[in-house]
């Protein structure tokens, strides 16, 4: 083969190697596109709603919660009792001097029965509040296992194509090296990042399973099917600041109403241990079945002495004014937390979203100038085969970690929308709900 003839070889090759670039980062960015079968986001989220175990754990206990303040703002079962008084020896209860029927009532001061159902009321609230933040932890989950799943195959998909190019450059190594050209540590090289990314591709090919078994998890589905590749994630933006962020989660949080339960809890369980003091009641009727006398009927009424013991009132009293405090305090810790964990959502969200911004609209584009003057200094010899694997171990990271920067946004964006407690809409974009407002 003359010199000519190789080197328009070589020069063809490059070209296609150019093009190969250009056509792939197209291919990338179309995938979602272009997939007949994609995953999606909503989906998941209302077959969760459906079947997730935790969620439904969460729900029967609101509901066993819920049926409580009912039964304790009841009156004691009433007692019916029988009596038999100077029975003969042979038992025989007709000739007994008295045969009694009673039936008595415990009734409780009024206003305790009241105070009680309120507690039980206060405690199926934080029942019911539990539900929403299981809800919430489950959608966030979803979410970020979800695009878990995105980031590795969006991951596949480049190091196929960087796989892809580095064999090409393999193959124009090689035809250099037949001539002379350049020397056989050249070809060696070429080869071993070949194998690295043909490695790069099985590894992150088995990661695919881990994420899919975590989103298994989560929707409560048994098997072993694999998912459709998910959607691609709308642009990434933050439609809101950090202070109207921590404005929403100090109203919407369903920790916050727990515990802002939990006080009204023990409010009324201050009142109801100061009501103990108060004493409580017992009637009682009866029907009187005389041997030798004449029948008739009875009456009683009965009545606690709390008073006889006034300082196990006083110490009921003061426990309840402790735990009092000790829920507000609670509170307040609370919304210490919950200030914190926006704060730390919004910052991992605002990070990410400027990572994503700068591959974008720099390290990108800068790389891929970098990769064709590279390309065109390797065609005229001025520069190795090495200078061109490391253009394209540019590509390679600047792609990956543009991705990773969009996943670590959505995954933020998740955190944040669960340290919100409700969906934070994207202005303009058509983006699954995630989160259904709680009423």
């Amino acid at each position: 083969m003359s010199d000519s003839a190789l080197t328009t070889n070589v020069t063809s090759a490059l070209r296609r190697l150019r093009a190969g670039i250009v056509v792939a980062t197209i291919l990338v960015a179309s995938d979602a596109r272009a997939q007949a079968a994609r995953l999606h986001l909503a989906d998941l989220i209302a077959e969760a709603r459906q079947h997730n175990a935790e969620m439904a754990a969460a729900q029967a206990r609101a509901h066993a919660a819920a049926s409580v303040p009912g039964r304790v703002g009841a009156l004691d079962d009433p007692v019916l009792s029988y009596e038999a008084w100077n029975a003969p020896e042979s038992l025989r209860l007709d000739r007994a001097d008295n045969n009694i029927f009673r039936l008595s009532q415990k009734i409780p001061f009024p206003g305790k029965r009241a105070l009680a159902e309120e507690v039980a009321t206060r405690d199926a609230a934080m029942a019911a509040t539990e539900v929403r933040g299981t809800e919430l932890d489950v959608v966030a989950g979803i979410t970020k296992a979800y695009y878990d799943l995105w980031q590795v195959h969006r991951l596949i998909a480049v190091y196929t194509r960087e796989k892809d190019l580095v064999q090409r450059v393999a193959g124009i190594a090689e035809q250099k090296y037949a001539t002379s050209e350049v020397s056989q540590s050249d070809v060696v090289r070429a080869h071993v990042e070949l194998t690295h990314l043909i490695n790069r591709v099985h590894t992150e090919t088995l990661a695919i399973g881990s994420a899919e078994a975590e989103l298994r998890e989560m929707l409560s589905r048994p098997g072993s099917d694999a998912f459709d590749i998910p959607d691609d994630p709308p642009r990434p933006r933050l439609p809101v600041t950090l202070e109207n962020a921590t404005t929403v989660a100090l109203g919407e949080r369903p920790e916050l109403a727990a515990r802002r339960a939990a006080v009204s809890r023990e409010e009324a369980s201050v009142r109801l241990s100061e009501r103990a003091r108060l004493p409580d009641f017992e009637v009682a009727v009866a029907r009187f079945e005389n041997a030798q006398g004449r029948d008739g009927f009875g009456a009683m009424a009965s009545v606690t002495l709390p008073i006889a013991q006034r300082r196990k009132y006083d110490l009921g009293v003061s426990e309840a004014n402790a735990r009092l405090a000790a829920e507000q305090a609670e509170l307040r810790r609370a919304e210490d937390r919950i200030r914190r964990e926006v704060a730390q959502a919004f910052v991992r969200a605002e990070t990410a979203l400027a990572q994503y911004e700068l591959f974008t609209t720099t390290h990108i584009p800068q790389a891929e100038q970098a990769l064709s003057v590279t390309e065109g200094a390797y065609q005229a010899g001025t520069v190795d085969l090495l200078s061109l694997l490391d253009s394209l171990r540019q590509i390679e990271g600047v792609h990956t970690e543009h991705i990773m920067a969009q996943a670590d946004f959505e995954k933020a964006y998740a955190d944040l929308e669960r340290a919100v407690g409700r969906e934070l809409p994207r202005a303009g974009e058509a983006r699954a709900v995630r989160a259904e407002r709680h009423e």
